[in-house]
């Protein structure tokens, strides 16, 4: 299976280098600039290092002016892509459905983790070390975290796996948040501000040995395999540019860089990619009504 991604990866990447020479031109009906737009996995300074290196190699490659935005919350870069403020956006799944829906985001990369090797990740759950908290049993009552309303390992994930056990978030626990982001979620863990948090595999890797360090935590719970998230641009944009676009991520292979984002790099990202998502969305919907 994997071998077989990795052989649609090098095909992908191979039509990607013979359309080189038609791409590299900067052609009149592009734009002149653009806003690359992420979402808050972690605080402004974070994010601005972690997909700096990224930034700058778009902008050399695209010929194009790259500006990085960062926003305080998921539904920033919805609205920001739907308003035309952004014209490449790094979505979670869930927000890139939802953008897809009504900001006219086209899928075109997805990221490929360090850790599995895979255009995907692990939805989880934290508590702190040496709080004894080390079921889901024992977070019962205690402070919860989600991330945000837009996020799928932080919200549409758990939430799923709540209803599935009828655990309502609301009763089950003496207090629910939403911390804004997988960084602020990790950080009030390890703080003592809250119990028990979610968040996923990428995201905890991508703050190890700089907020935080693997033995801080419990890891009491994980998620099958999430679809990995994509990287964006809007639909309406000329088609050589969008194709510019993806041939960027694909091609960006900088070490340093890499190892900021946690990943491996890029892979061909498609809409359909993100169904098992929809039907996520859908079955979060039919559990709350038979609440």
């Amino acid at each position: 299976m994997r071998r077989e991604f990795f052989k649609k990866l090098g095909l992908a990447t191979l039509a990607i280098t013979m359309s080189a020479q038609t791409l590299s031109a900067n052609p009149q009906e592009w734009p002149k600039e653009v806003n690359f737009g992420v979402i808050p996995v972690a605080g402004a300074t974070s994010m601005k290092d972690t997909f700096g290196g990224l930034t700058t190699y778009l902008e050399k490659t695209l010929g194009v002016k790259v500006n990085l935005q960062t926003a305080g919350d998921y539904t920033g870069v919805i609205s920001a892509m739907q308003h035309n403020h952004v014209q490449i956006a790094y979505f979670g799944p869930k927000s890139y459905v939802e953008a897809q829906k009504r900001a006219k985001a086209q899928a075109v990369a997805v990221e490929v983790g360090e850790e599995t090797g895979l255009p995907g990740y692990y939805g989880m759950i934290l508590t702190k070390k040496g709080s004894g908290l080390k079921t889901l049993e024992d977070i019962k009552g205690k402070k919860w975290a989600f991330t945000s309303s837009q996020s799928t390992s932080g919200t549409l994930v758990p939430t799923v796996m709540f209803s599935k056990k009828d655990i309502n978030p609301q009763e089950y626990f003496s207090k629910v948040l939403y911390s804004g982001g997988h960084e602020a979620s990790i950080l009030s863990v390890k703080a003592g501000k809250v119990d028990a948090a979610s968040t996923n595999n990428l995201d905890f890797n991508r703050g190890l040995g700089r907020n935080w360090e693997k033995d801080d935590f419990n890891i009491i719970w994980e998620s099958v395999l999430i679809p990995g998230s994509p990287m964006t641009v809007r639909s309406d944009l000329p088609e050589s540019f969008k194709m510019a676009v993806m041939g960027a991520f694909l091609s960006y292979n900088d070490k340093e860089g890499l190892a900021k984002l946690k990943l491996k790099g890029f892979a061909p990202a498609k809409d359909s990619d993100y169904d098992s998502v929809r039907e996520l969305i859908k079955l979060k919907k039919e559990l709350k009504k038979k609440q």
